[in-house]
Formats: C-alpha cells, structure tokens, sequence
C-alpha cells in the first residue's frame, strides 16, 4: 500500500468483508463541532459568505452572440435576491418544488439557488427529456413552478399541462416565440425580477426570514436518477451532503478561489451540481457557460479551464478528431507527431507524477512541448487544466494514458448520484487507467462476501423521496448504501477496481463468469464503437450488439473512396464489417487473458442498423445502456445471433426529432468471431 494514501483497512461487520476509509475524516459521521461555528449551512448562505469575500471577482462567464459576459459574486447576489423576492410576489412557499429546465446559463443557477433562499426546492430535469418524461417527473414531486430556457421547454409543458394540475407558473428566461402565448401563467424570467425589486420593501424581510431558517440538515437540492431499470426516483441531498462533500473534494484536490470551470454537461446531473453549485460556491470560483452544444469546444479553448471533467465519450471524441485531422495532414506534420507522441507515452505520465526521468528523455520531452504536446493542448483547450476527471464508464486506458502522457492531470473516480458525486478519487501520484482510486476524504468503502460494493459518509443521500420501500433497500440504519456495482480492493495498493453492475454479472451456462460492461468498455475502446450491448446470461456463449460511431467510420469512408447514403448503409458495409470484426476479435484476444472473464468472449455480432437513442427509450438520458428494454425490443435480433443464422430481417418503431414516431427497416448481416480456446471451469474440470 503507498506510504502517503491514507487508506486504512479494518475488518468489516460481514465476515470476509473488507472495509477501507480515508483517515482522519470521521468515518462518515459528521458532527456539528466538525462543521465550525463559521461554516456556512447552506448554498445561500455560502452566496453571501462570497459577496462579502470575493465580491469583485467574477462568478459567473456566460457566452451570448459570441460576446463573453461576466457578472461578479456582488452581482450574482444581487441577482438571486431580486429573483428570490420575485418568487415570494409570485407566492412560492416553504417545501414547495421548483422545476429547472434547459441548458447550462446563469440564469438557471440562480434560480436554483434563489429557490433555496426561499425555502424552496429546486429539482432540475434533462433538457432533452421528452414531454412524457417531464410529467412524471414533474408530477411525481408537485413541482408547482417552473423555471426554463425558452419556447422549446415551454412548449414540452404545455403539451402536458392537463396531467399536471399542481403546476401554477412557468417562468422563462428567452421571450423569442412566446409573445402571443397566453400570459395568465407564463411570466418573463426578468420581468419576476423587475416585481422583486417592485416589491423589496414588502418582501424582504420575508426573505431574510427564510434564509436565516436554513439549516444543514434541510433540503438542498432533489436529483432524479437515471432510471435504468425503471421509473426514476427523486434522490433528497441535503446542505450537509453537498456542503460536507464539496469541501471534503475541494481540499483533496487543493481546489482554489481562482479555478476557471466550464459548465457544459446537464444541470440534471448530480456532477454538474457538485462542481457548478457546491464546489464553486464553497471555493468561490468562476462558472463559465457555453453559448451552445455546437460552440462547446470553441467555448471550451477560449475560457481555458483549470478545473475539468468530461464523461469518457468526450475525451474519445476529441482524441478521435484529432486522429483524423492527423491523418489527413503532411508528411513532416505527421512524422513530427508520431514520433514525439511515441516519446510522450513513454517518459510523459513519469514526468508527470515527478518520477526519475533521464535528462535526455526530458530535453526531448520539453522540445516535443514546444513543437506538439503545447499546440495539441491548446487546440483541444486543455492548456490550463490542473485537475481533470473523467467517470461514469470506464476509459480506454490508450485514451486516458495519451491526455496523461501530454501532460494533463487526468484522473479517474467513482460515485454516484446518493453519494453527492465522490466514493473514490485518485491522489496524486497514484493514478492509474484500471482502477478507480481510493476511498475519497470522509467515505468509508466496503466490499462485501458477495462481491457487492457499499459505502457510507456525510455525502449519503437522505431518501428517495416518496419510496421508503427503496430507501429501506439502498441504505441501511447504519448510513451505508449498496451501490449494485461488483469491485474488489486490490491488496498492495488500497484501489478499488469495479468489475460490473452486480445486477449483470451473472454465470453463463457452464457456470463461468459473465460481466457484459467488461467487454463492452473494451469494445468501446475503439473509436469507430459507439456503443455495445453483449448478451449471455445463462448462455453457452456470448453475442454482441455494436452501434459505429458515425463521425469516426464516416471519416474512414471517406479516405478510402466508400460511398453511403445514411447510417444504415454505412453500418451494412462489408468493408465495415470486416473492420468491426477486427475489434471483435483483438477484444477477445484481450479478453482471453483474464482468467477470471475468459469465457466472455465474443462469438457472433451483428452492426445495429440504428444508433440506440435515449428517444426511443434504448438508453438514459445520461446514455447508460437499457440492457432490460434492448433485449426485449431487438428480440428477433437476439434470436438470431443464437440461432445460427447468417443474416436477419427486422423493422424498428424510432422516434424523429420533432416527436414523431416511424419505422425502418434493415436485413442485418450476422457474423461469427474468432475466440481463443480457454480452460474448462474449474467445477467441470474437476468433474
């Protein structure tokens, strides 16, 4: 175990459990004189803490027609008490729940937190969830106001309105479209805030009032998970777990006033509160919001973040971008890179960490800097970055050791969204592409008989709210809550590393191991794989599903003179196929290694005619794989992966992006991959 980690072990309840926490942190238990008298108790109170602290320096950046605003911690004040007075016009009361609906901006942040200076809730929805979705969500915690980005959210409401009798005012920042809506309960985001300042006198202090009765221990804030097995369910975090955790976070990671972050991923996610809300207000950093999802990159090289995170599939897009401007540059451009990129992998995470590097390998190092790591870093706008995460899948450890080996302090850790993000990071100078890192400051991790993954700490979730039933299931009296994850702790170094959702590893027929998200984050490994679905449970062998990533293989069509009309055909191509095949079977070579997972080898796969789509209910919002919904949805296709056939017919119901629905129809080609011979189980060896 490293000197430095500060990992202990300890025996666990369960016999042959393994417990591990990070030292000095309570275990989990918080207590008020942890706390400080001077801590603030709640997001509000944090606001005024920074107005007070920082109240001249920027807090919030927001891209508008290609200008950057910027508007300081006073500003920001002023912003939210003239919302939050507008909210208490508008008769928002305590406990009530205020939905938040659109893209990262400013102005939704502080509706956030000006719905919490009133004693209210927030609870933000994914911008592109449907109108269906909306109204459960909406429906299922009473929210009796809205808050949103424009016509498009407006419209998604409307269309729902009859299922939704509690809903009383929708309030929306951009008018463009709506001038001739009914007015009687849609209101101008800057006009409630015009009746705020109107009606100060009155309200204010009304207001001051519900600010002062905030606690640690009331609401903060209620995120709606992602609901891959069934309805989502609305997760209540409290001051305590946001605060307890941002700052337990923020000090792992020396996290300073003067970070620059860049708020892009839905404001929905429990990350993006952490980091948005609950890291920046306990650290008072700058929130920087992007114009669009089509400027993102743009926004992202001119803000120059020094604080990042990006799920696995945006840092896959970017390396694969960079790759195919690679290919179509000029010799010298190209052999310059190829060769300093080779240095790069093999002396840049070393000189990372601070480990012995040759004086040679630096010189050589800091010459590659200047001619390509520095341009790379700069044109992927990355140049700033001091701490980087990535999570929620595994990352290709090709990927992650190439943004390491360019220098960035790339790292990897583990949580959820009853965790308040954070169950384990990686320190400094233990980071590693196969593991998820130690537990974080304040949790405690377990890892039971069963194989399951449990963990406690103040950032633990207070209910599901209006399921006590699933309470009771995730988190025991004791506070520690079962993540459904299968993982071990390595015994030299105190990491843990998860196999699988515990829910998916299963036995195959012959009683070997099966864990399909082993295989599919190995499959996903390759640029041209967007997504894979693998299949066998209670199976002889295992099948594949496989989506193309279309940017990637329409790049690859084009260099070598392949015409297409459409995905569809693109995906049918033999020339496709054949290199599919090709990652298949290095997977199953790669697969074949591991003793305990042999057996999940590939045998036959197929290329989905259509991209699987949260739409048409094939994935969650935040792209996990529905693996219930896709075997019963493409059973034809499973059937004959396992049947023999050669090729199969199907028609899919798929929804446009207007909301209508359609069909397509395909003849699917089924090929079968080559496997390497493994060993018998040992039960049936044994026999």
């Amino acid at each position: 175990m490293p000197k430095d980690s500060g990992v202990s072990v300890t025996d666990a309840p369960g016999e042959g459990a393994v417990r591990q926490g990070r030292a000095g942190q309570g275990g989990g238990h918080v207590t008020e004189t942890q706390i400080g008298r001077d801590s603030p108790a709640s997001i509000p109170a944090l606001l005024a803490r920074n107005a007070e602290r920082f109240g001249a320096k920027p807090a919030y950046r927001e891209k508008e027609f290609g200008i950057w605003q910027s508007w300081t911690w006073a500003e920001t004040a002023r912003e939210i008490e003239t919302f939050a007075l507008g909210l208490l016009n508008l008769g928002v009361a305590e406990g009530d729940f205020v939905a938040i609906i659109g893209r990262n901006r400013p102005y939704l942040y502080w509706a956030m937190v000006a719905a919490q200076s009133v004693g209210a809730v927030p609870v933000p929805l994914y911008q592109d969830s449907v109108a269906e979705e909306m109204a459960y969500v909406m429906g299922h915690c009473g929210a009796r106001f809205a808050v949103v980005a424009d016509q498009e959210q407006v419209d998604k409401l409307i269309e729902v309105q009859e299922r939704l009798h509690q809903l009383e005012h929708i309030i929306y920042i951009d008018p463009r479209g709506l001038r001739k809506y009914d007015h009687s309960r849609l209101h101008q985001y800057s006009h409630v805030q015009n009746q705020g300042r109107a009606a100060e006198e009155e309200f204010a202090p009304e207001l001051e009032r519900r600010r002062a009765k905030l606690g640690y221990d009331d609401i903060c804030v209620m995120l709606y998970t992602s609901g891959t097995t069934g309805k989502p369910k609305g997760v209540v975090l409290s001051n305590r777990n946001i605060i307890e955790t941002s700052k337990a976070s923020a000090e792992f990671d020396n996290l300073r006033p003067d970070e620059e972050i860049l708020a892009y991923l839905p404001m929905a996610w429990v990350g993006d509160f952490i980091f948005s809300v609950g890291q920046a207000y306990w650290c008072g950093f700058c929130v920087n919001c992007p114009e669009s999802e089509d400027t993102m990159m743009t926004d992202l090289r001119e803000i120059g973040p020094t604080y990042y995170f990006a799920p696995p599939r945006i840092f896959e897009t970017q390396l694969t971008t960079v790759m195919i401007r690679m290919e179509d540059a000029g010799r010298i451009k190209k052999w310059l890179f190829d060769t300093f990129m080779a240095h790069a992998r093999r002396v840049g995470p070393a000189i990372l960490d601070g480990e012995q590097v040759g004086t040679w390998d630096r010189v050589k190092y800091a010459l590659g800097n200047l001619l390509v790591y520095g341009p790379l870093k700069n044109v992927l706008g990355m140049s700033r970055i001091r701490v980087g995460y990535t999570a929620g899948e595994a990352i290709g450890p090709e990927i992650f050791d190439f943004y390491r080996s360019l220098g960035i302090n790339l790292k990897q850790l583990y949580g959820q969204t009853e965790a308040s993000v954070f169950i384990t990071q990686q320190p400094d100078g233990e980071v590693r592409s196969d593991t998820v890192g130690v537990p974080s400051p304040g949790v405690e991790v377990e890892v039971r008989d069963n194989g399951e993954v449990y963990y406690r700490s103040p950032g633990v979730f207070v209910e599901y709210y209006k399921n006590p039933e699933s309470t009771a299931d995730t988190k025991d009296p004791d506070g520690w809550v079962a993540t459904g994850d299968a993982g071990f702790f390595e015994p030299d170094t105190g990491h843990l590393r998860i196999i699988d959702r515990a829910k998916d590893v299963a036995k195959m027929a012959d009683g070997s191991l099966f864990a399909p998200k082993y295989v599919e984050n190995k499959l996903k490994f390759y640029p041209n794989i967007l997504e894979a679905v693998v299949f066998g449970a209670g199976r002889e062998k295992c099948c594949a599903f496989v989506n193309i990533d279309l940017s990637a293989v329409g790049n690859w069509a084009e260099r070598n003179n392949i015409a297409y009309a459409s995905y569809q055909e693109l995906a049918g191509h033999p020339k496709v196929l054949d290199m599919i095949q090709e990652h298949v079977e290095e997977v199953n070579r790669s697969v074949a290694q591991d003793e305990m997972l042999s057996a999940c080898q590939i045998h036959r796969f197929l290329v989905l005619h259509k991209e699987l789509d949260a739409d048409d209910g094939e994935l969650t919002r935040t792209r996990k794989v529905r693996r219930k919904v896709i075997g019963e949805k493409f059973d034809d296709l499973v059937t004959a992966l396992y049947d023999g056939s050669e090729s199969v017919y199907t028609e899919t119901e798929v929804t446009y992006e207007d909301g209508r629905k359609g069909k397509i129809r395909a003849t699917l080609e089924i090929r079968d991959a080559e496997v390497v011979p493994v060993r018998a189980p040992a039960k049936e060896a044994a026999e």
